[in-house]
C-alpha cells in the first residue's frame, strides 16, 4: 500500500524550515534601507541622511580646484638665447696687434672653446676678468667682454657662441612617451609644447593631471586646461620638474549593482548616474531604484550649507538618498556629483529577499519532504 506523507509531517517540516530561517539570516549584499534611516542623526545616529535635491546638488557639487599660482602664470617666456648657469659657452677674440694680450706670435685671434657659466651665474675670461653670463644673451656678454678688453688692446673684436649645456633644462618624468631632461629651445619655451617635444601623454588626456615644480613652487593643472585655458600653458625655466600622472580619485561601488568594485574616475567630474554606469547600471532582479545611496565625509562648511546650519565643525558623516522613481529622480542623479572616496550603494528591492525567504522555505520542505518520504518507506517495508 501506498503511503503519503502526513498532515503531522509537513507540520514537522513547516516548524523545521521555520526554525532553520529563525536561527540565521538570509544571505544579502548589505543593509537595507529601514537600517540606513536607524542610523540617522535623527535616530541617536552619527550620519545625516539627507534626500538628495537641486539645492542639495547644488550645495555638493565641488570638483578639485587645480591651477597654478600667479607667479607662475606671471612669469615670461625666456628668451631662447638667453644663458644660464650651467651653459657652455665658446668665445673667439680678435686682436688689431701682431703681438695681443691673448693671442699667441703669428696670429691674431684666440679662441676659447667650452667656457662653462658657474653655478653662480659668471665666467671667467683673462685680461677681462669674472663676468657675468646668467640673463644676459651672447650679445649682451660680447659687448662686457669687447669693453673690458677695449682698454687694453686696440679694437678687440670678441664673439660669443651659446654651446650645449645643462643651465636650460627641464626633467620631465611620468606617464609621457619619453621621459628625460629636454633642453629649452626657442620651439619649446612654454609647458604644452615641452610635453609635446616629449611624446605627448601616454595616458587618457580627461584624467591626465600635469604637475610642475619650480623651486619651492608646486602646481597642478589637468592637461586639458592647457588648451581651454591659455593662460595656463606657463613659460618654463631651466630646472623646471615636470610630472604627468593619471588621476588618482575613486569611488567604491557596493550592493545591487553589475559590479561591486573600487572604480577609477574616467572623467573630471562624475555625476551618480555615470557612476552607476561605469558599473553596470543597477540589476533588474535585485535593485531597488529608490535606494541609491551615497556615503561620503563633508567638510563643515558644505554640511552647514546643505544643512543650513551654521554651528557644525569637522567633518561629518552624511548618507544622500536618491530615489530615482521620482519624477525628477534621474536629473537629481544625473546632476548630483561624485567625490573621491565616495561609497555608492544600491539596496536591494524588498521582494528580492521575500523571494529568498520563499526560496529557503521551499527548499527546506523539499528537503524535509523527502526525507519523511523515505522514512515512510522504510518504515512501510520493515513492517
Amino acid at each position: 500500500m501506498k503511503r503519503t506523507p502526513s498532515r503531522l509531517t509537513r507540520g514537522v517540516a513547516l516548524l523545521v524550515a521555520a526554525s532553520v530561517l529563525a536561527s540565521c539570516g538570509l544571505p544579502r549584499v548589505g543593509p537595507n534601507k529601514r537600517e540606513i534611516f536607524a542610523g540617522s542623526v535623527q535616530r541617536q545616529g552619527d550620519a545625516f541622511v539627507v534626500e538628495a535635491n537641486d539645492r542639495v546638488t547644488r550645495a555638493t557639487a565641488v570638483v578639485p580646484a587645480l591651477g597654478f599660482a600667479d607667479q607662475l602664470q606671471g612669469a615670461g617666456v625666456v628668451g631662447s638665447d638667453t644663458i644660464s648657469p650651467g651653459d657652455t659657452l665658446g668665445l673667439t677674440i680678435w686682436e688689431n696687434v701682431d703681438d695681443g694680450l691673448l693671442a699667441g706670435e703669428g696670429t691674431n685671434a684666440t679662441l676659447l672653446e667650452e667656457v662653462q657659466v658657474d653655478g653662480s651665474g659668471f665666467i671667467f675670461v683673462p685680461y677681462a676678468g669674472r663676468i657675468r653670463a646668467a640673463g644676459n644673451s651672447p650679445e649682451s656678454v660680447r659687448r662686457i667682454i669687447t669693453d673690458r678688453l677695449g682698454d687694453q688692446t686696440p679694437d678687440p673684436q670678441v664673439q660669443v657662441r651659446r654651446l650645449a649645456g645643462d643651465g636650460q633644462t627641464v626633467s620631465i618624468l611620468g606617464a609621457v612617451g619619453a621621459q628625460g631632461v629636454y633642453p629649452i629651445e626657442r620651439p619649446t619655451r612654454t609647458l604644452g609644447a615641452m610635453l609635446a617635444n616629449a611624446g605627448g601623454v601616454a595616458i587618457e588626456p580627461e584624467i591626465a593631471q600635469i604637475k610642475l615644480q619650480r623651486g619651492g613652487s608646486t602646481g597642478t593643472v589637468w592637461f586639458q586646461d592647457l588648451y581651454d585655458h591659455p593662460s595656463m600653458d606657463i613659460a618654463l625655466r631651466g630646472g623646471d620638474k615636470i610630472l604627468v600622472e593619471e588621476d588618482t580619485r575613486s569611488f567604491t561601488a557596493l550592493g545591487a549593482t553589475g559590479t561591486q568594485a573600487r572604480v577609477p574616475f574616467e572623467s573630471q567630474t562624475i555625476s551618480a548616474v555615470e557612476a552607476l554606469a561605469q558599473v553596470g547600471g543597477l540589476v533588474a532582479t535585485a535593485s531597488d531604484p529608490t535606494g541609491v545611496f551615497v556615503f561620503r565625509n563633508e567638510p563643515a562648511d558644505i554640511a552647514n550649507q546643505v544643512l543650513g546650519r551654521d554651528d557644525l565643525i569637522g567633518a561629518q558623516r552624511f548618507v544622500y538618498v536618491l530615489d530615482l522613481t521620482q519624477p525628477n529622480g534621474m536629473f537629481t542623479a544625473r546632476d548630483f556629483v561624485i567625490r573621491d572616496q565616495d561609497t555608492v550603494y544600491v539596496t536591494e528591492a524588498p521582494f528580492t529577499q521575500w523571494s529568498k525567504v520563499i526560496s529557503s522555505i521551499t527548499g527546506t520542505l523539499g528537503t524535509v519532504s523527502t526525507l519523511a518520504t523515505t522514512a515512510d518507506a522504510v518504515s512501510g517495508s520493515g513492517s
